[in-house]
């Protein structure tokens, strides 16, 4: 049976549902297999692979070409999850004909379904020109990365005087200007709850409490890759980083003791059984 593929609409009918959406990060296509596979109704190719992927301290020297790259992977390793591409810092602010050129680039180029972009009312006009040209967008409120220097850092937002009114502002201009979904970051769950109930497109949280829409994770942090990194809001539900490490050890120990590869692993002048072409991997890229 052909596998329904999540699209705008499907997020929208979820939120009119009441079913939350389950939304990650990924930045490769053997991820992008594993996340689609498992349910993940959204796979995001953030920016974040600057900090997680490239070892940057923040997202900001990450390029559109960068992007591309990333999302031309993820979506050959995926079937049913939509798939956004992330518009890196410098893409769309300098003016509305450059954020329309390189948001059509990263959807030709790279064959993301959606773009995202950070910011509220300020980019409400892009956001109506992208739509206009066939080009649907996913806003960002909240703590916005990009905006890292001028945030002061990695902040709660919301908090301050007037906060809560500026951001239940700049979601009704996203929304009206034509975002299909509003992601909240680092907003506190009572205000982020009623920007879920103001706003008819879905809402994805990250730090953003339990009321909104759909939630989403970087995939290395909800694995647990990282054991140094663990803010309030992510929840490991793996320890992937000790369990690499230990795997690695044992590869390292037994390739050192001589026991990897053992006589099964390893190729004979003459094999028992015939092979076809001699190739080491089938067609399906499993090996033989």
């Amino acid at each position: 049976m052909k596998t329904q593929k999540v699209t705008i609409h499907t997020l929208r009918q979820m939120k009119e549902r009441g079913e939350k959406i389950a939304m990650l990060t990924a930045y490769d296509a053997t991820f992008a297999r594993l996340l689609d596979e498992s349910g993940a109704d959204v796979l995001l190719v953030g920016d974040s692979l600057g900090m997680v992927v490239q070892g940057h301290d923040t997202t900001l020297p990450v390029t559109l070409e960068e992007i591309i790259y990333h999302t031309r992977a993820v979506v050959r390793g995926t079937t049913r999850a939509h798939v956004v591409g992330d518009m890196p810092f410098g893409s769309y602010q300098t003016s509305l004909e450059q954020g329309v050129a390189n948001a059509a680039r990263l959807m030709k180029e790279g064959g993301c379904h959606s773009i995202k972009l950070e910011g509220g009312a300020v980019h409400a006009e892009l956001v109506r020109r992208l739509v206009a040209a066939g080009i649907p967008v996913m806003g960002h409120i909240g703590l916005t990365p990009q905006s890292f220097h001028q945030l002061g850092g990695f902040k709660v937002q919301g908090r301050e005087t007037g906060g809560r009114e500026k951001l239940i502002a700049d979601a009704r201009a996203l929304e009206e200007a034509g975002v299909y979904s509003i992601v909240l970051e680092a907003i506190p769950a009572d205000i982020a709850r009623e920007i879920t109930q103001t706003v008819s497109v879905p809402t994805i949280g990250i730090g953003g409490g339990a009321g909104c829409d759909g939630q989403v994770l970087v995939c290395y942090d909800m694995l647990g890759m990282d054991e140094t990194f663990k803010p309030r809001f992510v929840r490991r539900f793996a320890q992937l980083g000790q369990t690499i490490k230990e795997a690695v050890s044992s590869y390292v120990s037994e390739v050192r003791a001589g026991t990897f590869p053992s006589d099964a692993e390893s190729f004979t002048g003459v094999e028992s059984r015939p092979q076809h072409t001699g190739a080491l991997y089938s067609t399906a890229g499993t090996k033989k």
